[in-house]
């Protein structure tokens, strides 16, 4: 008998299913399809995040390789950047969340980020088999609700 996890530690049975009502399968069909499609919004956001620590790691090998009193702008905003002069590229401040910065050196905030960007893709990887789970037990569902449907409607 096939078998699919239904949340965490519930297993839900091909056999429990077929013991269910019309009703409840729909109601177990679309909490599984909403746990799917909430999985992949949050598989998209994990990437977005993973591409700009990315992107700012590269920033932060780019900025080392500058000499000091080197012109360049300065991102104020993701559309906004004004004239700056490097005074010092071995010191950047990280954002580590919620508006704080840490002052650290360009090595520090490069491991800062790599550091980052493993735990993302880690968390990426199990997010990856929990919405193959829930996207599995949704196909189940509705198999075994199209089934229980054709069952009841009058034959032609």
């Amino acid at each position: 008998m096939a078998a699919a996890r239904g949340g965490p530690g519930n297993v839900i049975r091909t056999s429990d299913m077929e013991k269910m009502s019309v009703e409840q399968l729909k109601a177990l069909k679309e909490q599984s399809d909403l746990e799917a499609n909430l999985l992949q919004d949050s598989l998209a956001k994990i990437r977005t995040a993973a591409s700009r620590l990315e992107v700012a790691s590269a920033a932060l090998h780019e900025l080392s390789l500058r000499p000091k009193g080197k012109k360049l702008l300065v991102p104020l905003t993701a559309s906004l950047y004004v004239p700056g002069t490097l005074d010092d590229a071995e010191k950047v401040l990280v954002d580590v969340g919620t508006g704080y910065f840490i002052e650290k050196t360009t090595a520090e905030g490069k491991d800062y980020c790599d550091r980052k960007i493993s735990l993302l893709k880690s968390n990426f990887d199990e997010l990856v088999e929990m919405a193959s789970k829930k996207k599995n037990l949704a196909d189940e569902v509705g198999v075994v609700l199209q089934a229980k449907l054709r069952q009841s409607s009058p034959s032609s």
